[in-house]
């Protein structure tokens, strides 16, 4: 584990060294330089999840399809979003963008004699211990995620935002990063202030966001794929959120949809918004099948988005 700590490290040290430092400095930008050495690690992490998911949902993808396309057109723009948000890292410039903003909040209120409460304060004993500490915090995240889901379905002018991620009618892994860039950024800076609210560390933001992309990445997954009758109930399936994202169910259903839950389908039985189909329905919209248009390349799939919040699409 040291070998490889250091080989990333080194990795790391020389991108940064040939690549980023230069282009900082020729931009002008000497005081983002510790930023950018972060912002580079990210950009790592990021490349080496595309690797593994490709690598690894790919041939999960061959393995079992739910669907065989003669055309697979569509899926390149998914593949465009997925780099652009992995490699990116919306949600991390987010998050890292807040944290000095919300630390010097914090100071201030200290220095009026208030401290804000943090999740650790009220588990103290679960906190000493890096693991239990991550899991709750995990917990907690997704079930933001899960309440700010139901919102992009249930707020008509978010679900015009995020009708995009439903649209696609041949859903993959790369489908997850399929979404409108104002719906990512509304989302991401709803999960970044939350996350510092309750006292989440940089480095434990970035495993969670990790651990949280590779499993949406496998529920898109156009795999024949189900974790049977208690593991559906622990973690999301390829079945459980394909269901979400079926034709008649995925917005149309009851309560603008089921199956909202990311990583934890607990939440979905807790507030009746679970649906125990199980089979593996068509993907899309329901307008879809008579003619709505929501785009196929990139420009045009975030100018439609735009016409429909304007209510002009």
């Amino acid at each position: 584990m040291d070998a490889l700590v250091a080989l990333w490290a080194q990795a790391q040290a020389a991108l940064f060294e040939s690549v980023v430092q230069p282009a900082v400095f020729h931009l002008g930008l000497v005081s983002w330089l510790e930023a950018a050495f972060d912002a580079t690690e990210i950009f790592m992490i990021g490349a080496a999840e595309i690797v593994v998911l490709a690598a690894v949902l790919g041939a999960l993808e061959k393995w079992r399809p739910v669907e065989v396309w003669a055309d697979r057109r569509p899926v390149r723009v998914d593949i465009a979003y997925t780099l652009l948000v992995r490699l990116g890292v919306l949600p991390l410039a987010i998050f890292f963008l807040l944290l000095p903003v919300v630390d010097g909040l914090d100071g201030w209120l200290r220095m009026h004699d208030f401290i804000p409460p943090k999740l650790e304060d009220a588990f103290p004993a679960l906190f000493d211990h890096p693991v239990a500490s991550f899991l709750a915090y995990l917990v907690v995240i997704d079930f933001v995620l899960y309440w700010v889901h139901r919102a992009q379905h249930a707020f008509g002018w978010w679900w015009a935002l995020h009708a995009l991620h439903h649209s696609q009618r041949e859903m993959t892994f790369w489908t997850d990063d399929r979404n409108h860039l104002l719906d990512m950024v509304i989302t991401d800076l709803v999960l970044a202030v939350a996350a510092l609210l309750v006292g989440v560390a940089p480095g434990q933001f970035v495993a969670i966001v990790a651990v949280t992309r590779a499993v949406e990445s496998l529920s898109h997954a156009n795999v024949r794929l189900a974790f049977g009758r208690v593991g559906e109930r622990l973690l999301v399936s390829p079945r459980f959120h394909r269901v979400h994202h079926a034709i008649g169910l995925g917005h149309e259903g009851a309560r603008q949809g089921c199956n909202f839950a990311v990583l934890f389908p607990v939440w979905d039985h807790l507030f009746g918004t679970a649906n125990p189909v199980r089979e593996f329905p068509a993907t899309g919209i329901r307008d879809q099948l008579h003619g709505r248009d929501y785009g196929e390349g990139f420009w045009r799939q975030q100018w439609l988005g735009l016409k429909r919040l304007a209510g002009r699409a």
